[in-house]
């Protein structure tokens, strides 16, 4: 069995547990175990134990973001350790692109990333099936080591010597369910807003930027009008076909993101609004169903509220 190590900021905490959820057949198959350092059992050295996991891995996850760039720890000896064992041919490391960062000029920005592209698991429509696509990534990346080692055993041994460190430490039976509910505060709730806001604002300035360029006779405009509101309009031939206005709101909503399809500095008539849920893992939109074409339970991730909107206001241009 390949053991697998999670390199990670604990402000990503909750994107490291859905990704270990999708990774439970890998487990169940006995292709991998996984560990991280929310497995140190009380009177344990951190560092003493966190030293022997990465010495001992064979596939190191580096989960990417902006908090783990800016960890020393993380960065500086996690990820520097990783890269050398990689190096050294004594490991796998797979870096997996949790959110947006400049990850591309660091010493793992050379390696082939996961998600699909190293798109950000955040970016994604199904954050389900960006993390499948990631774990079947960790499964090609443990068939071509099983393949490279035909001596590897596929079950791990009762005890196991961990040469690098030179210590014999006691693998025992455990349980695969360790996943813990997780509570999201009011404030992790507004921050979410609020951050979802500001990447729909950019989603909708990119694509009409991009609809105007290959689409000749296209004109697109885009108006951030304060911190909470934006407008945006589509010209064929000079023509008005579609315009919009997305704002944050107070409680005609729930305090949520609306879509009104006209310009309108008012808050208090829409089409469709998103509100913020929670469930034990994560923070997600939820679409009111006004004019949602998908089903009325979708958890949709920042991207998936993005083109949900999108969708509405390009549809006049798609219609026959």
């Amino acid at each position: 069995m390949l053991t697998v190590f999670f390199s990670y900021s604990h402000e990503d905490e909750q994107l490291r547990n859905q990704l270990e959820q999708q990774l439970a057949m890998l487990k169940r198959q006995n292709v991998i175990s996984t560990w991280h350092d929310r497995r140190i059992t009380v009177g344990e050295d951190i560092d003493h134990a966190i030293s022997n996991e990465l010495e001992s891995a064979d596939i190191i996850l580096l989960l990417v973001s902006p908090a783990f760039i800016a960890s020393d720890y993380c960065y500086d000896i996690e990820m520097q350790r990783a890269m050398a064992r990689h190096a050294a041919r004594d490991a796998v490391v797979i870096p997996v692109i949790l959110r947006p960062c400049d990850w591309h000029g660091s010493p793992f920005g050379k390696l082939l990333a996961t998600p699909t592209d190293g798109k950000p698991v955040t970016q994604w429509a199904d954050r389900d099936q960006a993390f499948l696509d990631v774990a079947q990534a960790i499964r090609a990346a443990a068939k071509k080591l099983r393949s490279d080692d035909g001596a590897r055993p596929d079950v791990a041994p009762a005890f196991e010597v961990k040469s690098m460190s030179r210590q014999v430490s006691i693998t025992a039976p455990r349980s695969s369910n360790l996943r813990l509910a997780q509570a999201f505060t009011e404030s992790d709730k507004d921050r979410f807003k609020v951050e979802t806001f500001d990447f729909i604002a950019r989603f909708f300035e990119g694509s009409l930027q991009e609809l105007q360029a290959r689409n000749p006779g296209i004109e697109g405009t885009f108006r951030r009008i304060d911190a909470n509101r934006f407008s945006a309009v589509i010209y064929r031939n000079g023509k008005s076909v579609a315009r919009c206005t997305v704002f944050m709101g107070g409680g005609h909503f729930g305090g949520g993101i609306a879509y009104s399809a006209t310009d309108t500095d008012a808050s208090n008539s829409w089409n469709e609004s998103l509100s913020v849920g929670a469930d034990d893992q994560m923070l997600y939109l939820k679409a009111m169903g006004m004019s949602f074409h998908g089903n009325a339970d979708d958890k949709l991730s920042q991207e998936g509220a993005a083109e949900h909107y999108w969708a509405m206001l390009i549809a006049p241009l798609q219609q026959r």
